[in-house]
C-alpha cells in the first residue's frame, strides 16, 4: 500500500544509517565500504535520500564531494540516531549492578543454599546493594516453576528439567563419607565391607532410602542398613556428628579447589572419608527459563551465582580439615 504520509515515508532505519555514512565519509564509494554494499547501491540510495529531504546533500566540489548546508545541520544528528538505535538493538546485558532494585528467588538443596547464600550476600553487598535474595527449598518442580516466575534460578544437581530449560554445568564434586571424631570406621582402612557394615543416614527431599551408594555396594555383593532418611544434608551432618551414623557429603576432588559445601561438616567437627566405592561425581549446576537469557538483571544474577561457585571458593587458603581426611 503507498502511503502519502511524509513521515512514514522517512522512517526506515536504513536510510539513516546510510545517511550518517555518506556525512561522514562525503564519498559514496567510502561510504558504500563502510555499509559493505556497493556504490552502485550506495548512489542509489543517497538519490533516495535526496528526494526524501528534498536537498542535494553531497555536491561535487572538484574530484571530492562537499555537503550542503542542510546536509551539516543533520549529520550530528544523524549521528546521535544510529547511536541510539545501537543502543536500542544490543542486548540488554551491560546493566549497571549498583541501579538494580528487587529480589531474586533462587531454588536449592538447604547445603547449596547455605554455601551460596553466604558468597551471594558478599557479593550482592559489594556490587548490587539494592539486591535481596530469596532462597526456596526445593519444594517446586523446577521446569514449571522456572516457566511461571515463581523462581528465576535453580541451582543444585539438575537432573530433570524441560527441554527448553537452560543449563549451566558449574563444578564437579565427588562423595565423601561424614562421621564423627573417634568413630570406628577412622580407625583403619576404610573398606567397601567396613563402610556398608556401619549405620547411615540418607538425605533426600523426596525420603528415598536408596541411591548411586546402594548400586555401588550392590556390584560388590554388598548392602547397607538406612536407619534414618532426613530432607537435607544439614540434618544428616548433624545426626552424624551426634551419632555413628555416616552422612554423604559431597566435596572437591582430590587436587581441585576446597568445596564451600564441606564447611559446614569441619564447623560440626565432621571427618571426612573417601568412600572406597566407584561413585559416579556430582555435577552442581544452575537451571533457567530461556526468556531469562538475555535480561540483564539475570544476566548479572547467573554470573553472580557462576563467580561464587567457580571462583570464590577456589580463593580458599586450603582444604577444610575433613577434606585433608579425604584427599589424604
Amino acid at each position: 500500500m503507498n502511503s502519502t504520509d511524509p513521515v512514514a515515508q522517512v522512517i526506515d532505519a536504513n536510510l539513516v544509517v546510510a545517511l550518517d555514512a555518506l556525512l561522514a565519509e562525503q564519498s559514496v564509494t567510502r561510504a558504500a565500504a563502510r555499509m559493505h554494499t556497493s556504490p552502485a547501491a550506495m548512489s542509489r540510495t543517497l538519490a533516495r535520500l535526496r528526494r526524501v529531504v528534498q536537498d542535494p546533500l553531497l555536491v561535487r566540489a572538484g574530484q571530492a564531494m562537499v555537503p550542503t548546508p542542510r546536509a551539516l545541520a543533520l549529520r550530528d544528528e544523524a549521528a546521535a540516531v544510529v547511536r541510539r538505535v545501537g543502543a536500542l538493538l544490543t542486548p540488554a546485558t551491560g546493566v549497571d549492578p549498583a541501579a538494580l532494585r528487587g529480589t531474586f528467588t533462587l531454588q536449592a538443596a538447604d547445603l547449596i543454599g547455605a554455601a551460596l547464600a553466604a558468597g551471594l550476600l558478599e557479593v550482592a553487598g559489594r556490587e548490587a546493594p539494592g539486591v535481596s535474595m530469596r532462597f526456596r527449598a526445593e519444594d517446586l518442580e523446577a521446569g514449571p516453576a522456572l516457566r511461571d516466575g515463581r523462581i528465576d534460578l535453580e541451582v543444585g544437581a539438575i537432573d530433570h528439567v524441560d527441554p527448553e530449560t537452560h543449563v549451566e554445568e558449574l563444578v564437579t564434586l565427588r562423595m565423601t563419607a561424614a562421621v564423627r571424631p573417634g568413630h570406628p570406621l577412622t580407625d583403619g582402612p576404610l573398606t567397601p565391607q567396613r563402610f556398608a557394615a556401619a549405620e547411615h543416614v540418607v538425605a533426600s527431599r523426596r525420603g528415598r532410602f536408596t541411591g548411586p551408594v546402594d548400586t555401588a555396594l550392590a556390584e560388590h555383593g554388598l548392602s547397607r542398613r538406612v536407619a534414618v532418611v532426613l530432607p537435607g544434608h544439614l540434618a544428616a551432618m548433624t545426626l552424624a556428628a551426634r551419632s555413628d551414623a555416616v552422612a554423604l557429603v559431597p566435596a572437591a576432588a582430590p587436587g581441585a579447589a576446597p568445596s564451600p559445601l564441606t564447611e559446614q561438616a569441619a564447623v560440626l567437627g565432621l571427618r571426612l572419608l573417601d568412600i572406597p566405592l566407584p561413585l559416579p561425581p556430582v555435577t552442581i549446576g544452575m537451571a533457567w527459563h530461556p526468556r531469562h537469557t538475555s535480561d540483564g538483571a539475570h544476566h548479572w544474577l547467573r554470573g553472580a551465582v557462576r563467580r561464587v561457585l567457580r571462583v570464590s571458593w577456589s580463593r580458599r587458603d586450603g582444604p577444610t580439615p575433613g577434606e585433608k581426611d579425604a584427599n589424604a
